[in-house]
């Protein structure tokens, strides 16, 4: 394993450690805005950091400042998916998405996540995520054009080049 991949999986410990940890009422504001995309259901949410984060329309999701900073620095997604631009920096320790069935972590990247039928799915467009299912240590790192799907159990979790259809199609619901 390099070095790289052990520190995206001490990342994602060290993160999942401290998710289920925060005050509800402190996670509201968060340290950012939301601003509606005209014509969709779709919003943006602009993080002070630097974050932008695109809601799909209907997506069920809270945010979560771990430190009690004023900054978000998780989301806990419960339902459809979110498109997520953490540049390199801007959160210390990384950005972490949160679902029933995997964490995905990172630092400076491109990459969404979707929540549906007992199952998530994370693909990266850049940089590279750390995934793991919650109860787990064991996990895989994303590269670009790579996604994963995790699904509830305990076997190994399987990366692959997600076919440009797919791609397209999550993409599409971003409008991008």
């Amino acid at each position: 394993m390099s070095t790289r991949d052990r520190f995206f999986r001490s990342l994602v410990a060290g993160l999942f450690a401290g998710v289920f940890c925060v005050d509800a009422a402190l996670a509201q504001d968060a340290g950012c805005t939301f601003k509606p995309v005209a014509g969709t259901s779709r919003q943006i949410l602009k993080c002070r950091q630097g974050i932008a984060i695109i809601v799909e329309g209907g997506a069920r999701f809270t945010l979560v400042d771990r430190d009690r900073n004023g900054n978000a620095d998780a989301v806990r997604l419960r339902r459809k998916a979110l498109l997520l631009d953490a540049p390199a920096g801007s959160v210390p320790g990384g950005f972490a998405v949160v679902t029933p069935q995997a964490i995905a972590a990172t630092r400076g990247t491109k990459w969404a996540v979707d929540v549906g039928q007992g199952k998530t799915s994370v693909f990266v467009l850049r940089g590279r995520v750390a995934v793991n299912r919650p109860a787990s240590s064991a996990g895989v790192v994303l590269s670009p054009g790579e996604g994963v799907d995790v699904e509830a159990g305990t076997g190994p979790l399987t990366v692959k080049r997600w076919p440009a259809k797919r791609v397209s199609a999550l993409l599409a619901r971003f409008g991008q």
